[in-house]
């Protein structure tokens, strides 16, 4: 399947299903995304947490579809941080197949790292011990962080009652994608 999605310096993207064996320890991967990426600064329209990728690249994920169906309408790049794609790395696994099916999707330029300078940990600090009763991860507060820093308010997640609950500077609400709900 192959279709071109919305990029604001007009870079396409390639979908195609990768087929992999079920077996115990491999999840199959379903999205391949091709593309270079570009090498001049690309500002990002949304944020996007571990879980998200996971069900993007993952077609037996209950959230592939709606995740999707939001990643396709979003402009990219997308941002995550250093945080999220040890998650995410960590979550894919020791499979080559998915770990190169995830490289792929990583350096395409559909998502862009937002940089934390030591510096602004105690940021993070404040936000993980603001949200003590919920608890924060670190990932999660990276992307509030980045949120506030970057002035975005959207996120593609699955974590969606977390976000929900998470103020961008304590106020603003974020918009939480995918809406449809699996």
């Amino acid at each position: 399947m192959s279709c071109t999605l919305p990029w604001n310096v007009a870079l396409e993207f390639s979908l195609a299903v990768i087929l992999i064996a079920p077996n115990a320890h491999a999840r199959p991967f379903a999205i391949e995304f091709s593309g270079a990426a570009a090498n001049a600064p690309v500002s990002a329209s949304a944020l996007i947490d571990t879980g998200a990728i996971l069900a993007l690249l993952d077609r037996t994920d209950r959230w592939h579809p709606a995740c999707v169906n939001a990643f396709r309408q979003l402009r990219l790049p997308l941002l995550a941080s250093e945080a999220v794609l040890t998650e995410l790395f960590l979550l894919v696994g020791d499979s080559r197949t998915e770990m190169e099916a995830t490289w792929r999707f990583v350096r395409s330029g559909a998502i862009v790292l937002g940089v934390i300078e030591d510096t602004e940990l105690p940021n993070l600090r404040t936000l993980m011990s603001r949200y003590g009763d919920r608890p924060m991860d670190f990932a999660d507060a990276t992307l509030v962080y980045l949120a506030k820093r970057e002035s975005l308010s959207a996120i593609l997640t699955v974590d969606q009652a977390d976000f929900v609950t998470y103020r961008i500077e304590g106020k603003r609400q974020f918009r939480v994608l995918p809406v449809e709900k699996p």
